[in-house]
């Protein structure tokens, strides 16, 4: 596994150290582990979403495994239990039918809502700048993300919108105008394993968020619906396809399909200039 090289920050406007996040109605309403980076620099913070029928409990183990250099972890669990099931099985969004069929065009809203509420506490409350913030999933988490970064992204746009008829309503009026333009604002990265969109963009300004999608092609049971390649390109402008084995299952693998992501992320983790601290960190992957 290759060594992360990270990236300087130009400035340290936010603290070493975040507040963890709070549970309830004003912090995250779903149950949910948090761990603080190793080396007690929080400059980056890693979301986990976990696939359908799971649980966050995995992947706050995997997390804690990939010790990302200057990086906390966050593991979500889905807000909804699978219906007629007794054991722990989550989904981020109704999945099935009354009859137990999965539902071909499901709506992912709430799930989407429901991360915005975590990333406005993150942003308001534990004072994570939306660049630091890494989202990652699995199959149906997956998708939760990759639609979260549009719409952050549509958000972000509107209120640029919202800033340019502003600044031309106070032209118009006469009044001051030094306040600078609202600039929309990208999140760190998502990775999605497995998870397509559900929905097809149409966007003015593609998302700049750098999205990586890592899948099992053909003739895998797993491979993607044919259209997910585009749709992903009519949505992202930083936009990276790996392709997995084909004869594998489920998430990530060993060092090899794990590779291209910590790579992706070497490339783009931010690292906070530490005083006393020259050597060089590294981060490792899960065998």
């Amino acid at each position: 596994m290759s060594d992360l090289v990270l990236r300087e920050t130009p400035s340290a406007s936010t603290p070493r150290v975040k507040p963890p996040p709070k549970s309830g109605s004003g912090g995250i309403p779903v149950p949910f582990e948090y761990n603080p980076s190793d080396d007690s620099t929080d400059e980056n913070i890693l979301i986990l979403l976990h696939g359908l029928g799971d649980t966050h409990v995995p992947f706050a183990k995997l997390g804690k495994q990939l010790n990302l250099p200057q990086t906390a972890t966050l593991s979500l669990r889905a807000p909804e239990q699978i219906p007629f099931l007794y054991e722990q099985a989550f989904q981020w969004y109704t999945s099935f039918d009354p009859l137990g069929e999965l539902i071909e065009r499901p709506n992912p809203t709430p799930a989407l809502d429901l991360l915005t509420k975590v990333v406005n506490h993150l942003t308001t409350d534990c004072q994570w700048p939306p660049q630091r913030i890494h989202m990652f999933g699995f199959s149906q988490g997956g998708t939760v993300v990759a639609e979260f970064g549009l719409q952050w992204w549509k958000s972000e746009w509107a209120k640029r919108t919202q800033s340019e008829k502003a600044r031309d309503r106070n032209v118009k009026d006469g009044k001051d105008i030094s306040d600078p333009e609202f600039t929309p604002r990208s999140l760190g990265t998502i990775v999605s394993v497995s998870g397509p969109l559900v929905s097809y963009p149409t966007l003015t300004q593609l998302c700049s968020t750098p999205l990586l999608l890592a899948h099992r092609p053909s003739p895998s049971p797993e491979a993607l619906p044919s259209n997910a390649l585009t749709s992903f390109k009519r949505g992202y402008s930083q936009f990276i396809e790996v392709k997995l084995n084909a004869r594998g299952q489920g998430m990530l693998r060993g060092r090899e399909e794990m590779e291209p992501v910590m790579r992706f992320w070497s490339e783009r983790l931010s690292r906070r200039q530490v005083e006393g601290l020259y050597e060089v960190m590294s981060g490792t992957a899960p065998v």
